[in-house]
């Protein structure tokens, strides 16, 4: 290991194959079902006045709406190719395909009304993800041979992963500071903010949060909550560092996230089913520890 590859490890640390694999299946595999999930909303913008469009981001060079059948076959061919990238099949090609096409479909969908943040993370994984040697173990082309690169290189990608996430969180923090001040904590702005969300959902027939109308009314809830939600984003940074302290971080976030669904009706699906920490876990010996139980009960039941 030569001098600049033990400053890289001694960064983001070393790491099995298998490691980067499960983020691999865990990103693609939530992208390939997510397109599924929302291929309805997706195709229903092909009946929405053209006057609605309003392109954002990559979707900003097109000067009219694509067609219906465009769009469909640009779904279908993403949908594809996440599943491929998933199982590891011809993963530069299908890799490439499905973060290019994710980003393109999500950004066009978004472009026809409200701009959501709840679909950010799981694009940049999926980008970053093409560019990294993810599929040298546990995919369908892999090869014993492939995955003898340095041990630096996965923990690397791990990491470059992790500090996606965390820049995600620090920027949300920022953006509270910058709107909210020190209100933000001390003031009503999270209690006025959740007030009027809820609000407006129930004027709309939305979805709203039955537990919001009984927490607003007690406004000593909210600086202790506001103040806990610019802990955990901020504290991300700490997650920098590997061992106990990712644990920590991560499942404070996560019930910071089911906190947000229970209050606003919000739902981060990547976050809460857990794929967006799995660059902080070492998700290579829970699929070890798991699969041993899961031939025990098999065994069990064939008895």
């Amino acid at each position: 290991m030569s001098a600049e590859e033990g400053l890289f490890a001694a960064f983001a640390g070393t790491a099995p194959p298998e490691r980067l694999a499960v983020v691999r299946v865990g990103v693609f595999g939530f992208a390939a079902l997510y397109l599924v999930a929302r291929s309805t909303s997706i195709m229903s913008v092909a009946d929405l006045d053209e006057r609605r469009f309003a392109p954002i981001g990559p979707i900003s060079a097109l000067d009219a709406p694509i067609g219906s059948t465009t769009l469909l076959a640009l779904l279908i061919v993403t949908i594809a190719a996440c599943f491929g990238a998933c199982v590891g099949y011809r993963w530069r090609l299908t890799s490439i395909l499905a973060a290019v096409g994710l980003t393109l479909t999500l950004a066009y969908r978004l472009s026809w009304g409200q701009v959501l943040h709840t679909e950010n993370l799981l694009v940049t994984h999926a980008v970053l993800l093409a560019l990294m040697p993810a599929a040298d173990a546990w995919g369908v082309d892999a090869k014993t041979g492939r995955a003898s690169r340095e041990a630096w290189v996965y923990g690397w990608a791990l990491q470059t992963l992790a500090l996606a996430t965390i820049v995600g969180y620090v920027l949300a923090a920022w953006a509270k500071a910058k709107n909210g001040g020190v209100d933000w904590i001390t003031g009503d702005v999270l209690r006025n903010h959740i007030a009027y969300d809820n609000l407006q959902k129930k004027l709309l027939g939305d979805v709203s949060s039955p537990f919001a109308s009984v927490a607003v009314p007690h406004g000593w809830l909210f600086p202790p909550m506001a103040a806990a939600s610019m802990i955990i984003e901020i504290g991300s940074v700490a997650a920098i560092a590997r061992g106990t302290i990712r644990i920590w971080w991560v499942a404070l976030t996560w019930l910071f996230h089911l906190a947000i669904l229970a209050l606003m009706a919000i739902l981060f699906p990547y976050q809460l089913v857990g794929v967006a920490f799995l660059p902080f876990i070492k998700g290579e010996e829970l699929v070890r520890r798991s699969l041993p139980a899961f031939h025990r009960r098999r065994a069990t039941q064939h008895r």
